[in-house]
């Protein structure tokens, strides 16, 4: 923010955070000094940084605008971030006005304060709501969800891990392990999701890119890692695998740009890029027979 006010309790200002720094990619103000010095030094070792990011954003457009054609009526966004350049409620509101519940969860205090505001602005808080909880706690999180009032977790839900699993989800400290736990966690959450529900998920991949993006991604995860939010890249069988059993709709996993663009909306902004590849982030919906 231009004029850095005061933040919400418990925003750490003294590293950059995640989702600050991707409201700065996307062209929003609910970030930092902090935020926008690390957000300027990646754009200047890789300045595909913002086209992806927008790229990616889109996609998430673009899901819920396919799903609510599809009668979908129920959207979780974990890790949804600071509300910057399209919320999934707004999307799902210009499809079918009115009719579609969403809740978001994300465990950055500014994202969630900003969404609150979001919501009480230009929401309906009978259909929108915001929560402030931890993505590796399934259960808990569930039922926070429930608790809400705004979800029928007994009722298909669209679950949107959107740019979020190749965020490092370490164990707790006292654990002892190292390990990564994106995977498990998903395979929780596919377990919570009732028959009917859709899994979407978008993925940075450092497999199947240009040879130029590739090193550019092996100095982008150097930089995150040294800034205290460390990411991991996995590969496209790797991302695959994280929709478990459940059943990819057309066109699978695809690069972002390339997922159903005839979903785009009206003066929906054009994020080109010299191949898909480019975009770097893998990309898909799943549906749980």
């Amino acid at each position: 923010m231009a004029d850095e006010p005061f933040p919400p309790p418990g925003v750490d200002l003294d590293h950059p955070s995640v989702a600050r720094v991707y409201d700065y990619y996307l062209g929003g103000t609910t970030n930092w000094t902090i935020d926008r010095q690390f957000a300027d030094e990646v754009i200047r070792e890789f300045p595909l940084i913002r086209p992806i990011a927008r790229a990616n954003r889109l996609f998430l457009h673009r899901v819920v605008r396919h799903l609510v054609k599809q009668g979908v009526r129920q959207f979780v966004d974990i890790g949804s971030g600071v509300p910057t350049m399209g919320h999934a409620h707004q999307v799902a509101d210009e499809v079918a006005p009115g009719e579609a519940r969403v809740c978001y969860v994300d465990y950055e205090p500014v994202a969630v304060a900003h969404s609150e505001t979001l919501l009480r602005e230009s929401g309906d808080l009978d259909r929108h709501a915001v929560i402030h909880a931890d993505m590796r706690d399934p259960e808990g999180l569930w039922e926070k969800i429930a608790g809400t009032g705004v979800i029928d977790v007994e009722q298909p839900v669209a679950l949107l891990l959107i740019a979020v699993l190749h965020v490092q989800q370490p164990p707790a400290e006292d654990s002892g392990s190292t390990d990564d736990l994106g995977p498990s966690v998903v395979a929780r959450y596919r377990d919570l999701l009732p028959s009917g529900s859709f899994l979407a998920v978008s993925h940075i991949t450092d497999e199947g890119v240009p040879a130029e993006v590739g090193t550019g991604l092996v100095e982008l995860k150097q930089m995150y890692d040294r800034s205290s939010s460390p990411v991991i890249w996995r590969s496209r069988a790797e991302i695959q695998a994280l929709f478990g059993p459940f059943e990819m709709i057309e066109p699978g996993l695809t690069w972002t740009p390339s997922w159903r663009p005839e979903e785009s909306g009206a003066g929906a902004p054009q994020v080109e890029f010299p191949s898909p590849a480019h975009s770097v982030i893998l990309a898909g919906v799943a549906r749980k027979p």
